[in-house]
Formats: C-alpha cells, sequence, structure tokens
C-alpha cells in the first residue's frame, strides 16, 4: 500500500490505534495531519513519525467536541496541505469505569456522545465537501464491538459506538457514488499493557498495529471496491 502524494488525517493520534495508523501511514508515503487533545502526547507523536519517517507530520491540538474549533482546525489542515484524501475518526472516550447504566449519570453519556458521536460527525463534516469536489476520498471511522453486541458494565459506550457503525452505513450510501469511500473499523479487546485471552477465540488480545494494518487497507485503494461496511477485528471475539 502506497500513500504518496496523499494527505492523512488521523484524529486520537498521540497514543494507541490512532497512533498506530499514523505511523503506518508515515512509513507508507502519506503526508500527515494528527489531532489530540493531549499536548504532550501528540507534540511527541509528530516527533517521533517525522524523526522515524523522514515525512511531513503536523500536529493539531483540538478538542474534537468542539465544533468551531474542529472547523478552525481543518482550515488549518487545508492551508498547509491544501486537501484532505483520508480521514480517520479515531478520537473516543472509552469508559469511566466499570459501571452498570442503573449506577452512571447522564454527565457521563453527553461526555462520551460529544466526543464518541459528534466529534466523528464534526470533522466527517468539515472535510466532506472538499473530497467531494475533488472527486475522492476515504473515511474510516472507529466502531467498537460493544457497538454490535453490546457490552453489560458498558452501556452508553455501546450506544455511542453502534450509532457509529449506523453512521458509517448511511453515509456510504449518499457518497459512494460521488468518490467519497466511507468504512468502519470495529476493534475487540485491543492490548494497552494487559493481555486479556479469555475474550476471542485466538486466546489473546490484539494490537493496535493489527487495527492499523485494516484502517490502512480500507484506506488504500486496494479497497476500491468496499463502502458502508463494518470490519470486526476482534479475533473471534467471545460474546461478552
Amino acid at each position: 500500500m502506497d500513500f504518496t502524494g496523499k494527505v492523512a488525517l488521523v484524529t486520537g493520534a498521540s497514543q494507541g490505534i490512532g497512533l498506530s495508523a499514523a505511523r503506518m501511514f508515515a512509513s507508507r508515503g502519506a503526508s500527515l495531519a494528527i489531532i489530540d487533545i493531549n499536548s504532550e502526547g501528540l507534540i511527541a507523536a509528530a516527533d517521533a513519525i517525522n524523526h522515524d519517517f523522514g515525512t511531513q507530520a503536523a500536529y493539531f491540538l483540538c478538542d474534537v467536541s468542539d465544533e468551531a474549533s474542529v472547523q478552525s482546525t481543518v482550515r488549518k489542515i487545508l492551508l498547509k496541505f491544501g486537501k484532505i484524501d483520508i480521514l480517520v475518526n479515531n478520537a473516543g472516550i472509552y469508559r469511566d469505569e466499570a459501571k452498570f447504566f442503573e449506577d452512571t449519570e447522564s454527565m457521563q453519556w453527553k461526555r462520551k456522545i460529544d466526543v464518541n458521536i459528534l466529534g466523528t460527525l464534526y470533522f466527517t463534516h468539515a472535510v466532506l465537501k472538499g473530497m467531494i469536489e475533488n472527486g475522492y476520498g476515504r473515511i474510516i471511522n472507529i466502531g467498537s464491538v460493544a457497538g454490535v453486541y453490546g457490552i453489560r458494565g458498558m452501556v452508553d459506550y455501546s450506544m455511542t459506538k453502534g450509532a457509529i457503525i449506523a453512521f458509517t452505513r448511511a453515509l456510504a450510501k449518499e457518497v459512494t457514488e460521488k468518490g467519497v469511500l466511507v468504512n468502519c473499523v470495529s476493534p475487540g479487546n485491543i492490548q494497552v499493557g494487559i493481555d486479556l485471552p479469555d475474550l476471542s477465540f485466538m486466546n489473546r488480545s490484539g494490537t493496535p498495529n493489527e487495527c492499523a494494518e485494516v484502517i490502512c487497507f480500507l484506506a488504500s485503494d486496494k479497497a476500491s471496491y468496499v463502502a458502508g461496511q463494518n470490519y470486526l477485528v476482534d479475533g473471534c471475539r467471545k460474546k461478552m
């Protein structure tokens, strides 16, 4: 997969899946705009990418739940790079702690809705017209197995990720014929320090790089006949 000449925008790129995807795009020739609310991690990520791959990676501090900030950030990216070919909507809030729904508070739901759902809509809306005008675009949203199966103790998160999967399928039906391909990647348990082998029939957790490979595939021209799909990267999940 060669992304030479392409500009990729990755949100939530200071760590985890977002960082792995950004590094993989860079290693394959893309120019990068990486987004996060964590300034220290974001700067470190950009410095490491530029050092390791000699690419053009620019960082932009942005709260994805702030629509005005998202619009301003996209304008800055367009001024710098002239276009946005690929958008990876990765930024999201996982959970505060394991709680049954009856013990949660509305402020927790609203924050997940603001980041996980509205953040995805804000960035997508901000880049979409430019992609349509160019007749080319790739949008990869990050869902979750929680949005497919529903996970107890994560009711609000499951709801937001289910919404992202539905958004992906509906938007694809509006923009595929205009050259913009929209797909979703739904990770299962991805190892971020602790392996949880009991959650999949592969008897291990996945890695951020394994998700990044699927993201890059969907962003590439090798996936030129794929749209409106939700790819589960879950090691054959045990539905727990």
